[in-house]
């Protein structure tokens, strides 16, 4: 099977798409265990909202991007 130039740059924006994608998981799961162990770390502290809002707001943005990149790979 021989493939044109276009393919070729098709099959790399896809797998860079596809490793983005792996990346945006790996930051979800890190920052989520992160908000775990501030919720147990910090129960009772005014501090805790703090530190957890704008983790929930990363991993909310990580979400989104996600979501796009899910829609452009056809995961969905």
């Amino acid at each position: 099977m021989i493939m044109n130039m276009s393919e070729i740059d098709s099959i790399k924006s896809e797998n860079l798409k596809l490793r983005n994608y792996i990346s945006l998981i790996s930051a979800e799961i890190e920052l989520s265990q992160r908000l775990f162990e501030i919720k147990q770390n910090f129960e009772d502290s005014s501090n805790s909202q703090r530190l957890i809002v704008p983790i929930l707001d990363r991993i909310s943005k990580i979400k989104s991007e996600k979501e796009i990149l899910a829609v452009e790979l056809k995961l969905n």
